[in-house]
């Protein structure tokens, strides 16, 4: 079985998704990908691919939380690029919100993203 996660802190699903799905026994937590839409607003962040990181960085961390994990629990993440070129700046952000141990990672470019987004991250968590 499984428990729809929800919270108003980060982005409401732009699709027919949820925004994570918890097992049953509480040890994993599936979160889907993440777009640099600023919750209060509805809206993409204005910035280059470093700005967007960040507000796709807390609008998981706000998911990882309303499901009672943290940041710590994280063992694998995909990153989504639009331009391989960004990736520096991403990678920036992305290991300043991780302490300790680093979570398995994919970083892929593709060809673009919702609503023109610059970067989107997804991650698995688990305790």
């Amino acid at each position: 079985m499984k428990e729809i996660i929800e919270t108003k802190n980060a982005p409401w699903p732009i699709g027919p998704y949820s925004q994570a799905v918890k097992a049953t026994a509480g040890a994993m937590l599936f979160c889907s990908g993440q777009i640099p839409v600023d919750p209060a607003t509805g809206l993409i962040v204005e910035g280059d691919a470093g700005v967007q990181a960040r507000r796709v960085m807390e609008n998981l961390k706000a998911v990882i939380e309303a499901a009672g994990f943290d940041m710590e629990d994280v063992v694998r993440t995909t990153v989504y690029l639009t331009d391989m070129g960004s990736f520096a700046a991403v990678n920036e952000v992305y290991g300043s919100l991780f302490h300790g141990d680093f979570p398995a990672r994919s970083t892929v470019e593709v060809s673009a993203l919702p609503r023109g987004a610059l970067v989107e991250i997804e991650a698995v968590a688990c305790r």
